[in-house]
């Protein structure tokens, strides 16, 4: 089969198509037959292995993925594609059903593998069938903003919070940010460029503030959470809290998505695809990339100005 092979660490150009084996699935697995997958900063992030040395998540990574190169060469943590082959014990789905799934379950628990033609998961990890009136690039979108959004705003008590501010919010994770403050009933203010402002807006954000033209913190709103969604591939993380403070109600929380160690979960995938399918959570998508063009992918991701995700399409060849 067909992957993206990421051998050492380094600039989008250490990625390199090649020819692999396909996977075969073990007793609990399926074998996922992939359409489409996605670039996301943490990918760029887990290929350069570029954090600062005082960087918190800088000796886990290495501890986990690997400090001299990527003890898991095929990077991608995202899949939507339709089920090829299973092991003898899986039994939740049936060949050709169509499904996407996100192989993260924590910091430690990273199964990657989606910068390829076939996928192997366990069958009981975070895979769903995919609704049938969405794309397989629109199922593929769901999963990375929708579970770290949904995580970082409930660490916020978002059901709480009326007043919320998202600093960075037209990226995968603040497109989505927007669309759920909203859902939980909260007054919603986004903070983007100039480019972006329009998207934000239509996303649900009732005030959307130009961070090239006007400081937040400046103004006489205060905010009960305010969610700093800026990537951190290009986040100055200390000078964001900073600026944030002023801004915060008296009870007010400040969260970043460097806080903690993320945990996706089930329930929260199956509320995503029930927004999708009510029509209350409209995955963004900037652009789509063939898999022969993932260097092409990951050097505009790392630019820090995409509007929400970025797909890559997986073609196979027709028998």
């Amino acid at each position: 089969m067909k992957a993206i092979v990421c051998t050492k660490y380094g600039p989008p150009e250490v990625l390199q198509l090649k020819e692999v084996e396909k996977p075969t699935p073990k007793k609990n697995e399926i074998c996922i037959k992939i359409h489409a997958t996605t670039v996301t900063s943490s990918d760029c992030i887990v290929r350069s292995f570029n954090l600062p040395k005082w960087h918190p998540l800088r000796l886990m990574m290495g501890l986990v993925l690997g400090f001299g190169k990527p003890r898991k060469p095929i990077l991608g943590m995202v899949a939507a594609g339709e089920v090829d082959s299973m092991g003898e014990d899986a039994k939740r789905f049936k060949i050709d059903d169509q499904v996407f799934a996100y192989t993260v379950k924590s910091f430690t628990k990273m199964r990657f593998g989606t910068y390829a033609q076939y996928l192997c998961i366990p069958e009981d990890w975070l895979v769903l069938p995919k609704p049938s009136d969405v794309t397989y690039e629109e199922a593929v979108a769901i999963p990375y903003g929708g579970e770290l959004s949904l995580y970082f705003l409930k660490k916020g008590d978002i059901q709480s919070r009326k007043n919320v501010l998202i600093i960075g919010a037209s990226g995968a994770i603040g497109t989505t940010a927007v669309q759920l403050a909203r859902y939980y009933g909260a007054y919603v203010t986004g903070v983007c460029s100039t480019a972006n402002l329009e998207l934000v807006r239509s996303l649900g954000a009732e005030t959307v503030i130009d961070y090239t033209k006007e400081d937040y913190s400046k103004r006489s709103e205060r905010y009960d959470l305010i969610l700093d969604a800026v990537p951190m591939l290009v986040a100055d993380r200390r000078s964001l809290k900073s600026q944030a403070k002023p801004a915060l109600a008296p009870e007010g929380k400040y969260i970043s998505i460097d806080d903690g160690s993320p945990t996706p979960n089930m329930d929260d995938l199956v509320l995503l695809k029930d927004l999708v399918k009510s029509g209350k959570f409209k995955p963004v998508i900037d652009r789509s990339y063939p898999l022969e063009q993932m260097v092409e992918a990951h050097r505009y991701v790392e630019t820090g100005h995409k509007k929400g995700n970025v797909v890559i399409n997986v073609e196979h060849n027709k028998t």
